[in-house]
């Protein structure tokens, strides 16, 4: 067999995986239905911000909750639409219509599964936990956003930026006012914050929802509603599988991969820290979201990711396996066989406050308080983050906050590194007299240098420029951690200005993987040539002391005149 089925066959379930389902049926019964009731909200409205309707949210609820959980890495774990992927949608479905959303959901599953097959799971470790704040916070805002028009009662304004599509809302709101809707979104986001903190235990977003539904329905209140949904999971026509314009969709296929991964393997990481003896694997979760993905196209459902608040509940509710993910994607298909007529007369504004009071929930003050006051880096990479999500789009938000954190964090590596002057006494061979190892401390100066000698090493430069003028200057090279070429160059011309000087320069305690850089730009060649590089302090002080005597600075011992 081929390495790559070796390593499917590595991320297919095991037999311990279907025992672990039997260990505690009821408890994942109970919690299955919990997160059933807090996801079915979620799905309606999640789908209707995406662009592809309700029916779209539900589908993705059933099918990707059921193939993830079965094939994922996370036993806790709940997937389904999210209000992250639902951002990157709308400009896909504003681009390419519906069939572009499900051809870029298949390919976006395939992306994934090349990326479990090459372990790709592992590198979610190095994202900074700044850049997973601040991309939280833009997601927020983008949801909240994106809620204006149906919690205002105004139809969506064209545009492409969430945020001028926000703002002309409001305009249109301000002409004609819709206060029937606004009152409903109000007040069910009220009843969910209010009701969340005050009794979190049970499902205020699904009763808030049936309170507006009804009060709609007994009042005969104006207000737009879902509308008829199919009795079922129907396939949508596969016309969308257009090879010509394939190529086009790479690139929001790559981005929606992207988000899934970054998504996923965050809420698996918050459901191991919530559980007990639990561990994700990273590999296998990339490989049952990539699965989801590519059937749930087939049922006209969204891409799916797993879901930080559903995984959440299901935790707290007591799931100890699978099955509690697969009952809660059994209870959504029930609704949808048997209560679609029911579910097709929820208002839309109910489903808005749901959202909004979503993305008020996603925000931890106390996260970002704490963040912000940690370093300013981290401050400065988190704002950054935010701001990019919801001016740009949310890879490009996440790119962004990487390569800042990363140059950010490479430059605090690389000004860690000091350049100490350090005492002969330990390291001078011999005996001495104390006449003699004073000359030798005027006239000889050792220079450690500590940590990495990287981009930031200029400093070193007028650091070494400012020597006091002596016979030798000994560079002690044991304790650098790593040098690259431009560490290489600024060390080649700190050497060439202190001999300008008329200084000796002795060099010790290279490290061997760093003579390749020092090697390839000259650094000290001819100093090698001229045999003034040791292996150890003691011989570069001894070649110093041998130096002093033949230019009769000590001799025997004695002050030379």
């Amino acid at each position: 067999m081929s390495a790559v089925g070796e390593r499917v066959l590595a991320l297919l379930p095991t037999r311990s995986d279907l025992r672990s389902t039997l260990r505690q049926p009821r408890r994942d019964l109970m919690a299955g239905l919990t997160v059933a009731v807090v996801a079915l909200p979620l799905a309606l409205g999640f789908g209707i911000s995406s662009g592809l309707g309700a029916a779209a949210g539900l589908a993705t609820a059933v099918i990707a909750g059921a193939i993830a959980a079965v094939f994922g890495g996370s036993g806790f774990q709940v997937s389904g639409p999210t209000g992250a992927m639902t951002v990157v949608l709308v400009p896909i479905m504003h681009t390419h219509g519906a069939s572009g959303v499900l051809a870029v959901g298949m390919l976006a599953g395939l992306i994934l599964i090349g990326l479990a097959i090459a372990r790709a799971g592992r590198y979610m470790a190095f994202v900074p936990a700044s850049v997973v704040e601040g991309f939280t916070i833009g997601i927020a805002c983008v949801i909240g956003l994106q809620q204006l028009p149906s919690a205002l009662g105004v139809p969506t304004p064209d545009g492409d930026q969430v945020v001028v599509i926000a703002a002309r809302s409001v305009a249109a709101f301000a002409a004609h006012p819709h206060w029937t809707a606004a009152a409903m979104a109000a007040a069910v986001a009220l009843m969910i914050l209010v009701g969340g903190r005050l009794r979190p235990a049970l499902p205020f977003s699904l009763l808030a929802v049936v309170a507006a539904t009804v009060l709609a329905e007994v009042a005969g209140l104006t207000v737009v509603r879902i509308g008829t949904l199919p009795a079922g999971l129907a396939a949508p026509s596969l016309g969308f599988l257009d090879v010509s314009v394939l190529w086009s969709l790479a690139g929001p296929a790559l981005a929606v991969a992207a988000l899934a991964a970054l998504e996923s393997l965050l809420s698996a990481a918050v459901a191991d820290g919530m559980g007990v003896n639990h561990k994700h694997d990273p590999d296998r979760e990339l490989f049952g979201q990539g699965l989801a993905n590519l059937v749930v196209p087939l049922f006209g459902g969204v891409p799916a990711t797993g879901a930080i608040a559903r995984t959440a509940v299901n935790v707290r509710s007591g799931a100890g396996s699978r099955l509690a993910a697969l009952v809660h994607a059994a209870v959504l298909a029930a609704i949808v066989y048997t209560a679609a007529p029911l579910v097709g007369r929820i208002p839309v504004a109910a489903l808005a406050g749901v959202l909004l009071a979503t993305a008020v929930r996603m925000v931890e003050v106390g996260s970002v308080r704490a963040m912000a006051r940690a370093t300013r880096s981290d401050a400065l990479v988190l704002a950054l983050t935010a701001v990019a999500t919801l001016a740009l789009d949310l890879v490009k938000a996440v790119i962004l906050g990487l390569v800042v954190a990363g140059a950010l964090a490479l430059r605090a590596v690389a000004r860690s590194a000091t350049l100490r002057q350090m005492p002969l006494h330990p390291d001078l061979p011999g005996d001495h007299t104390v006449e003699e190892r004073a000359l030798l401390d005027e006239h000889i100066v050792a220079y450690r240098i500590d940590g990495p000698l990287l981009f930031a090493a200029h400093r070193f430069l007028l650091e070494l420029s400012e020597v006091a003028h002596v016979s030798v200057v000994i560079l002690r090279m044991s304790s650098v951690s790593v040098i690259d070429a431009t560490g290489a160059l600024v060390l080649k011309d700190a050497i060439e200005r202190l001999e300008h000087r008329g200084m000796v320069v002795l060099i010790s305690g290279i490290q061997p993987d760093h003579h390749q850089p020092l090697d390839a730009l000259d650094a000290i060649a001819h100093l090698r040539s001229a045999g003034r590089v040791f292996a150890s302090t003691p011989d570069a002080i001894a070649a110093a002391r041998g130096h002093l005597h033949r230019e009769g600075i000590v001799v025997s011992g004695q002050y030379s005149p």
